[in-house]
């Protein structure tokens, strides 16, 4: 799947000067956590609701001592940027300027990526430059529902499998994975029983082909019946 075909559209922006207040009633009315700002159709910064944690209107401002007293000595513009944003009126002056977006055929993957590596909550979906849409977690998490919700049930009494079927298909997901060591261990299927034999090397191997077996379509059950590597006898 791509960005575009989970992306929320069309995007509730805001412009450099929309008033404070402007923002704060378009997050409450349509019960979003951030909105884009936008300047000449160039996506700019965000509001999120981590930018509006300290404002002094609620009293959660920075305190002059929330620092050391060398942080505030060598240091005395963090103070007026925590300023800035407790007190700014207007977009531009509580938005966080570092944009992180990804193109609108750009795989999901890449865009769960970014939600990890860069620690953002949402993501703004680009054509040409132009913003299109927008991804946030909430997007992927709806994603994921609808996909399970379709998905085939491992071990439905309703989907005939034999065990040679489970078996070639196990064996071709596991073959994949870094993880399987095939020259360690074998599989065995019979009347939907999975059956892990052999050597495992960490107790994370073991939980790992299970859910890989859990996966496949006719499993009723799954047992590992491996060693692991530290249970061997010292020769």
């Amino acid at each position: 799947m791509q960005a575009r075909d989970v992306m929320t559209a069309p995007v509730i922006t805001v412009a450099p000067d929309t008033d404070l207040r402007e923002v704060l009633a378009l997050l409450v009315e349509h019960r979003i956590g951030g909105v884009p700002v936008v300047e000449d159709g160039q996506v700019i910064g965000s509001v999120g609701q981590g930018d509006l944690v300290h404002r002094h209107e609620i009293g959660t401002d920075l305190p002059d001592d929330a620092r050391s007293w060398w942080q505030r000595l060598i240091g005395g513009s963090p103070r007026a940027v925590d300023y800035v944003r407790s007190h700014g009126l207007h977009a531009r002056d509580v938005m966080d300027d570092t944009v992180v977006s990804v193109n609108d055929d750009a795989p999901l993957s890449r865009v769960a990526t970014l939600f990890e590596s860069r620690q953002v909550r949402r993501v703004p979906v680009l054509h040409d430059g132009q913003l299109v849409g927008l991804i946030s977690r909430s997007d992927l998490i709806r994603t994921l529902a609808k996909a399970c919700t379709r998905a085939p049930q491992a071990g439905a009494p309703d989907v005939p499998v034999s065990d040679e079927t489970i078996r070639r298909q196990l064996l071709a997901e596991l073959s994949r994975q870094s993880w399987w060591l095939g020259d360690w261990s074998d599989v065995r299927v019979a009347q939907g029983v999975v059956t892990f034999v052999g050597l495992a090397q960490r107790p994370a191997e073991k939980t790992a082909a299970r859910i890989a077996a859990e996966n496949i379509p006719g499993v009723r059950r799954v047992e590992d019946q491996r060693l692991l590597s530290s249970e061997l006898p010292v020769m």
